[in-house]
Parts: C-alpha cells; sequence; structure tokens
C-alpha cells in the first residue's frame, strides 16, 4: 500500500466501509459459482478420451456399418474391436452422474483428498438408489424413472464438497474416534444423500418436466435458440461461468436410445449416432478453426513494428492452439481487457455462427472442443461438415477486417500496441533492458 492510499480521509473511509459488506456478498457469490464452474472442468477433462473410444467403436469407424469407414465390414476382425472399444467409451457416458458427483466434489473443496471422492461416491450410490425405489411412488403406474443425470451428480457433488468442510477434522468421544475426522465424511454424506434423494424425487419431476419442454424448445427453435446459447457462452467466459451454462445443452438436453440405454445432451446424443444432435456445437468450429486465428494475425499486425516479433510468437501459439484442440482463451484473454467491445462483438458474432450453421442444417460435435482435431474425428458422422470450411473462412476475412479497421480506428491498446515508457527512446546501457523488451505485452496487460 502506497502513501496515498494510505492518506485516506474519515468520510473515505466511512463509505468504503459501506459498502464492503454488499460488495463482499457479491464478491462472495462470484467467487461460488467460479468455483463450481472450474470444478466441473475435471470430470469434463475425462471425457475426451472416451469420446475417442466412444466414436472409433461406431459402425462407420472400426464397426461394420455401411457407410463411413466402416473398417469392420472389410475386416470382420475389427468387429469386435469396436464393440469393445465402444463398451469402454460409453462407460463413461453412461455414468456421466458419478463421474460429475466425484469431480465436483473434489474440484469444489478446498483441500479434498480421497475421502472426498469416497463420500461422493457413497453419497451418489445411494441417492441412485433411493431415487429409483422412490419412483415407485411418486410417479403415475408406466411411468419410466427419472434419470437425474448430470444435474444428480453436481447436486451430490457439492453436497459431499460441503460435508467434507464441515466435518473433516471433527472429533468424537474416545469410544467413537474411529469413526471422527475423515471416516465421518462418507457417513453424513450417505445421509444426507438419502434425505435428498427423498426430496428431489418429489421436487425433481416437475424441473424435469420444464428442462424437457425446455429441451424441446430448442430444438423446435434451434437456429434462435442456438445462437442465443452461443452469445452467452463467450460472454461468461470471463466470469468463467460458461461451464455452467454448457452443462445444460452438452449433458442434459435432449435423448437418444442406445443399445446400452438412453443417453442425454449433445454430447452424448452426437458420438452415439444421434443425427439429430450437434446444434450447440456445430457453429464453434467456424470460430475456433478460423475466425480467432484470423483476429491474431490482426492483431499481429497491427503491433507497433518493434514489438510485432515479441508478440507473435504468443499469438502463433494461441492461434495453433484455437485451430487444433479449440481452446481459445489464450487468445480471448490477448484483447479481452484491453479491447473489451472487440470481445463483445466476438461474442455476437460466435451466436451468428451457432444460428447460421443450424439454417444450413449442419450437423457435427466433438468430444473435447471445436478444433481441426475434433473436426477430422468427427467427419464421417458429421452432416455437410465440408460447408465448415467455406463458412469458417467467411467469418475468418470478417474478423481480420473488423480487428484491423477497430485497432486502427479506435486506438485500442491490444498486445504490441501499449505505449511506451516515456524514458523508452533512450538507448539501452547498464542495468536497463533494450527497447521493445516489454514482457507485458505477454499477458495482454499494460
Amino acid at each position: 500500500m502506497n502513501g496515498g492510499d494510505q492518506a485516506v480521509t474519515a468520510a473515505g473511509t466511512a463509505q468504503t466501509d459501506e459498502r464492503t459488506p454488499e460488495a463482499g456478498r457479491k464478491s462472495s457469490g462470484l467467487g461460488v459459482l467460479q468455483r463450481l464452474g472450474r470444478s466441473l472442468m475435471l470430470p469434463i477433462a475425462a471425457l475426451p478420451v472416451a469420446a475417442i473410444l466412444l466414436r472409433l467403436g461406431q459402425p462407420d469407424m472400426l464397426g461394420d456399418g455401411d457407410q463411413g469407414v466402416a473398417l469392420g465390414a472389410r475386416w470382420p476382425w475389427l468387429s469386435p474391436v469396436a464393440d469393445v472399444l465402444a463398451a469402454a467409451g460409453g462407460a463413461l457416458f453412461d455414468n456421466l452422474g458419478l463421474l460429475f458427483a466425484v469431480g465436483v466434489a473434489i474440484g469444489f473443496a478446498r483441500r479434498s483428498d480421497g475421502s472426498t471422492a469416497l463420500a461422493a461416491v457413497v453419497g451418489y450410490l445411494v441417492f441412485d438408489a433411493v431415487t429409483d425405489e422412490m419412483s415407485g411412488f411418486v410417479l403415475d403406474r408406466g411411468e419410466d424413472p427419472v434419470d437425474y443425470g448430470v444435474f444428480g451428480g453436481i447436486v451430490v457433488g457439492l453436497t459431499a464438497a460441503v460435508l467434507w468442510q464441515r466435518f473433516h477434522r471433527l472429533r468424537l468421544p474416545p469410544y467413537l474416534a474411529f469413526f471422527g475426522g475423515r471416516r465421518f465424511v462418507p457417513i453424513v454424506t450417505a445421509l444426507a444423500a438419502l434425505g435428498l434423494a427423498v426430496v428431489m424425487s418429489f421436487t425433481y419431476p416437475t424441473f424435469d418436466a420444464a428442462l424437457t419442454a425446455f429441451g424441446r424448445w430448442l430444438v423446435g427453435h434451434s437456429i434462435i435458440g442456438a445462437g442465443l446459447y452461443g452469445v452467452a457462452n463467450r460472454l461468461l467466459v470471463p466470469l468463467g461461468l460458461h461451464h455452467l451454462l454448457n452443462s445444460v445443452p452438452w449433458f442434459a438436453v435432449g435423448s437418444y436410445p442406445t443399445p446400452g440405454g438412453v443417453v442425454h445432451g449433445d454430447v452424448a446424443r452426437f458420438l452415439s449416432g444421434d443425427p439429430t444432435a450437434g446444434a450447440f456445437m456445430t457453429g464453434f468450429f467456424p470460430i475456433m478453426m478460423f475466425a480467432l486465428p484470423a483476429a491474431a494475425l490482426a492483431i499481429h499486425q497491427e503491433a507497433r513494428p518493434h514489438r510485432r516479433r515479441l508478440v507473435g510468437g504468443v499469438l502463433l501459439s494461441g492461434a495453433l492452439t484455437s485451430f487444433l484442440t479449440g481452446v481459445t482463451e489464450p487468445l480471448e484473454f490477448a484483447f479481452l481487457f484491453v479491447a473489451w467491445p472487440l470481445y463483445v462483438v466476438h461474442a455476437f458474432l460466435t451466436g451468428t455462427s451457432m444460428a447460421l450453421v443450424n439454417a444450413l442444417g449442419i450437423k457435427d460435435g466433438f468430444g473435447f472442443s471445436a478444433g481441426a482435431i475434433d473436426y477430422l474425428l468427427n467427419f464421417t458422422a458429421a452432416t455437410r461438415p465440408l460447408l465448415l470450411v467455406p463458412i469458417g473462412l467467411g467469418y475468418a476475412v470478417v474478423y481480420y477486417v473488423l480487428f484491423r479497421f477497430a485497432i486502427r480506428r479506435f486506438g485500442l491498446r491490444t498486445p504490441g500496441r501499449e505505449e511506451e515508457p516515456a524514458d523508452d527512446e533512450q538507448p539501452a546501457g547498464p542495468g536497463r533492458p533494450p527497447r521493445g523488451r516489454d514482457f507485458r505485452v505477454v499477458t495482454g496487460r499494460s
């Protein structure tokens, strides 16, 4: 804290103190949501390998289908291999609820350990068994049991995390000491899951009906729905809350019957062969593979000449990462804070891409993100995937022209265009770095 910070008037201090509780509550609430969003990344990180195995095991890949590559039709010995791979990949998608329960519990609890995961497993098994048993009491005869899926796993995972935080250091009387501390957490989580299952058995069917109706609306209005989702997805990235939004269309909305059971969500449905899936994934391919790398090129060319080499490596790395894997944060955060109007436009254009591909009937999907790797891997399962290339090139031109114009016209301080230090014109000397060695540009912050 500098002297100016210390020289605060009494009135200013009082005013600051009056705002502190409300600001603290807002910050705390946002922090909890951000922790939840980050915790969702742990189970999601396990899905790419499952997606690859499930995709390779489909009839049009290593199986004996009559479309696509269908290597099993040429070499029959590959057909059982495909079945094994599909079973291995399907195992995770068939147990997404359990996967999310464990992942959320570990990711949300501070300083979690193995007992946190054990508590989540115990809690979810109890929750799943009780909700199945309760279905006969709360549903009409002949109705299928409610599938709580990912939502149930998230709720159980949060419950396990909160209980672990509260009881992992609990001390019991000497004659019960064996059950104290971490050993007590699975016990109390099982009891909490029992009560949670009973309550949700009566309340969740209403929520499930609303979610089903929402899913049907999205399917019936896929152009508008996907467009709005695309805008919201990008706008939530700076807050780290886009994972919460993604969990609804990717893992909950829609259903598709498979030999192993009914799967839910855009990701599992697409990888299981549902031709209608992909509405909430396809539009990301033109943006991540083409548009953002073009934006990186524009930022590089608008950088000051003596700084282009410095920022070029960072931007090239971000562009390749976005193109190959669909991971966009390195590029987006390069201009998010220093040129936020461009980021808002980027979010809007992402929404238009999502709407456009749905209007053209293009369907594609991914197990990780919308990069070239997933594009090639799922090419034979996609509908009209070649159209994504000219669409992506069109968006690349739009992004390139728009970014160059906006950066130059409004003097945006994108990487490589920060204000020069006052002494930057002086020649380098002992103890002074040469001109252009301002490494703050790497993160895009001045």
